[in-house]
């Protein structure tokens, strides 16, 4: 990450930080209430691809040991109500901010990888992670919502992972290298922009 970045962050950061404390603090509260604990989901991504960290948001989901693997429509049945709303609104990706704190990711960039991925698509991933991961990205705004509606037909953890991985990785890659191609410090501000918006 260049030092023109980690300072476009850092000063992005204390002017969303302070924006979004408010949300914070009434979103835990409101998963704390409605939904119980533990209020945050704590998940291995990667931002190198032998480097690993712990990515936190609000936990939207039902708690369950055996869970792995991309959200599909296997997943629907342990979405709370909160936890819907949440998803709807970006709510969830709130806690991130302490990611972009830390260094682990930016606020633009290619969305972090599981492990798993990395590991089954070795080529891909190290040419995508040159880019330190971010928040959101060119393939968040351009591919999410597609990517949302490949997944939510999937009925069980076998079929997700077949489908994220033959529809999803190939196309947000390539959409992550144009970004890595093209990027610069306005191509982010319009990023977030249209994120947002």
């Amino acid at each position: 990450m260049t030092i023109s970045k980690r300072l476009f962050d850092l000063s992005a950061l204390l002017l969303l930080g302070t924006i979004l404390l408010p949300v914070l603090l009434v979103t835990a509260l409101l998963v704390v209430l409605l939904d119980g604990r533990p209020v945050f989901y704590k998940a291995e991504r990667m931002k190198t691809p032998t480097q690993g960290f712990p990515l936190v948001k609000f936990r939207t989901m039902t708690v369950t040991q055996a869970d792995r693997g991309v959200s599909g429509g296997n997943k629907a049945h342990r979405v709370t109500r909160t936890g819907a709303t949440l998803r709807r609104l970006r709510l969830d990706e709130i806690p991130q901010l302490w990611n972009v704190l830390r260094g682990d990711i930016s606020f633009v960039g290619p969305r972090p990888p599981l492990r798993e991925y990395v590991e089954r698509f070795p080529d891909v991933y190290a040419q995508v992670l040159k880019s330190r991961p971010g928040i959101t990205g060119l393939a968040s705004i351009a591919f999410h919502r597609h990517e949302e509606y490949l997944l939510a037909k999937c009925q069980s953890s076998k079929e997700t992972d077949e489908v994220y991985a033959r529809r999803c990785v190939p196309r947000k890659a390539r959409l992550d290298l144009m970004y890595q191609r093209k990027r610069n410090l306005c191509l982010d501000a319009w990023i977030m922009i249209k994120t947002v918006f």
